[in-house]
């Protein structure tokens, strides 16, 4: 049970804040329950501190003793730097929990203490208004009621799924990356309901809307979406152009490419460092 566990999140990025944000607003756990830090930007630490109610606090000034579950949030290229300024610091029955793309389990218990808890974890943005997609993948440490822990505070900012770790490159590119895909679909539909006439925040309601409910229907028919698809398919009509102009410039292949392309950097973070972590 999380009511009286301490959070502290090492990285103050955007990532911490859209975590941090879908926690407070769930209440899942108290504001004072949860702690940002990070080395040296006290501004930083101080505006989080002020937006959500929760404790800023540099790295030098966290008391360790008192924090049950570290959520390691900072770029992925200081993983090293912060594992090993961690690790003298922290017990083995406090539960890491990362944030960080491509980085594996083994890699980071490698680095901590012996039966060191960890859980990697990929959400996305989203997590600021609770709509995230997060998956999870428990180290072999990890008690079966640490997982349980992490999942209720990671249901605080969406929905959650327990996964192999193997498949987590997958899940990467589809939904640690997807938002990413979606802005960037809405950024052309805007461009082109501005040119052809349409205020571009119309342009923008209309879009995320129409995206909004689509993704409403998969969610609660049974149908896939290729069937949901061809029930809005007329022939020789609207739709079918625009299905065909997709298909003639590669719209479906050029989806399939981007969920590989994130997928596959993620996994060639994860096999760098375990060829690192092998001994």
């Amino acid at each position: 049970m999380l009511a009286n566990k301490t959070i502290a999140f090492l990285g103050a990025g955007s990532m911490a804040e859209a975590m941090i944000s879908g926690i407070v607003e769930s209440k899942t756990v108290r504001n004072d329950q949860v702690i940002v830090s990070n080395r040296c930007n006290e501004d930083r630490l101080i505006e989080l501190s002020n937006r959500y109610g929760i404790r800023g606090q540099k790295r030098d000034e966290l008391n360790f003793e008192e924090v049950d579950i570290f959520v390691l949030a900072m770029k992925p290229k200081d993983i090293d730097n912060v594992l090993s300024s961690i690790k003298g610091d922290i017990r083995a029955d406090q539960v890491v929990l990362s944030v960080l793309a491509g980085i594996p389990t083994a890699y980071m218990e490698d680095r901590l203490n012996d039966n060191q808890q960890v859980i990697r974890v990929m959400p996305n943005t989203s997590s600021m208004i609770g709509e995230s997609a997060t998956a999870m993948s428990p180290g072999k440490h990890t008690g079966m009621d640490n997982v349980m822990d992490a999942k209720e505070l990671l249901k605080s900012i969406g929905e959650v799924y327990i996964i192999e770790e193997a498949q987590m490159d997958i899940f990467t590119g589809i939904a640690g990356s997807g938002p990413a895909y979606f802005y960037y679909l809405m950024e052309h539909i805007e461009k082109v309901g501005k040119e052809n006439g349409l205020d571009i925040e119309q342009a923008r309601k209309i879009g995320a809307q129409t995206i909004l409910g689509a993704a409403k229907m998969m969610m609660t028919q049974e149908e896939a979406p290729e069937e949901l698809r061809k029930k809005v398919t007329s022939p020789n009509g609207t739709t079918q152009a625009g299905l065909e102009a997709l298909k003639e410039y590669g719209g479906g292949e050029a989806i399939s490419q981007a969920v590989k392309g994130a997928a596959k950097r993620s996994k060639e973070i994860s096999e760098k460092l375990e060829k690192v972590t092998i001994k």
